[in-house]
């Protein structure tokens, strides 16, 4: 008998149902197991912004991050750049920051609301953007605005990455100033 390898990768399960599918399938499993929209995402999104902060010349550990989308690919984004040790992470979902002052959170927001938006900003993505380093958009088609991006810290990087249509496209963001912009498209520029 030879030993063999297994793992599993969950694709294509949305939140909240993949947070308990995954957790079920750890504890009863002794083989790896990741969820791509989750952990792929969060992987591929950290390496990206360690390049991105070389690009614009700033301390990712003194950072301000935005991420607009608190499903399955920003909670896991969330939690592994906190781990990394940015500065502050301000999380968005469909009622806007998420914080103390949100009530009927899902058990996954409210870990979230215990790590993240320390000058416990209220609003929706332009309170959040304001003087933020950078924006993660997983969420949804045109939800961020060159007038948003205006207010971002100079030299503001823009990874608007929902398909196909992202949160601003690429050339909007360039035109309001962002300094690295990345989307989640092949067929665009810095995918």
């Amino acid at each position: 008998d030879l030993p063999v390898f297994g793992g599993i990768n969950l694709d294509d399960i949305a939140a909240p149902r993949c947070f308990e599918i995954e957790a079920r399938l750890k504890k009863e499993l002794d083989i790896p197991v990741m969820h791509d929209d989750q952990h792929g995402t969060a992987i591929v999104v950290l390496a990206a912004l360690i390049n991105a902060f070389k690009v614009v010349k700033k301390d990712i550990r003194r950072s301000t991050i935005v991420i607009a989308g608190a499903g399955a690919a920003g909670t896991a984004t969330a939690k592994l750049i906190r781990q990394f040790g940015v500065g502050d992470i301000i999380m968005l979902d469909r009622g806007g920051i998420l914080g103390r002052e949100r009530h009927g959170l899902s058990p996954e927001k409210k870990e979230l609301v215990g790590f993240t938006n320390r000058e416990h900003r209220t609003g929706g993505i332009a309170e959040a953007l304001f003087g933020a380093d950078a924006v993660i958009g997983v969420s949804g088609p045109n939800t961020i605005h060159e007038r948003d991006v205006r207010m971002m810290a100079r030299r503001a990087i823009v990874f608007a990455l929902a398909n196909p249509v992202p949160e601003i496209m690429p050339n909007l963001a360039h035109h309001a100033g962002a300094a690295v912009v990345a989307s989640g498209r092949s067929d665009f520029p810095n995918q």
